[in-house]
């Protein structure tokens, strides 16, 4: 995609302001879709996603507080929205502002859609703080 680079000097991506990274996941969080800018900026082809546990992207600097907290919503809720920290393939990362919505398909079955636009390099700074404080207590 027009536009995905990598700052070799931070190792983080970047992509353009008003692209959506669309995935989406059965119920174990295996992942079922996942679109071309996810593939690219993840750093894998869609067939190395396809039925991957999506917490292949996970950052290890996420808090797991964070990820209870996005579950617990998506069941309670139907959905939950935050910032995350994801990790590319290359070691790399990428950050995200995430919405995660929970669908049950009209023959029972339940898929989860998320949805992830570009944040501001402010709310980034600020979760990257964040996350890194509630990391050292965990």
């Amino acid at each position: 995609m027009k536009g995905v680079y990598k700052d070799e000097t931070t190792s983080e991506w970047f992509y353009p302001d008003a692209a959506y990274i669309l995935s989406e996941t059965d119920e174990k969080g295996m992942i079922l879709y996942a679109n071309d800018l996810f593939c690219e900026i993840a750093g894998y082809d869609r067939e190395e996603l396809m039925g991957q546990p999506h917490n292949i992207v996970r950052h290890p600097d996420m808090p797991r507080v964070a990820f209870k907290g996005l579950w617990d919503d998506v069941q309670t809720k139907g959905f939950w929205s935050g910032y995350v920290k994801n990790l590319s393939k290359d070691g790399g990362f990428y950050w995200v502002y995430a919405t995660a919505l929970r669908k049950v398909h009209s023959d029972g079955r339940i898929t989860y859609l998320s949805v992830r636009t570009k944040p501001s390099r402010e709310d980034t700074a600020t979760y990257g703080k964040l996350y890194a404080k509630i990391k050292e207590d965990e």
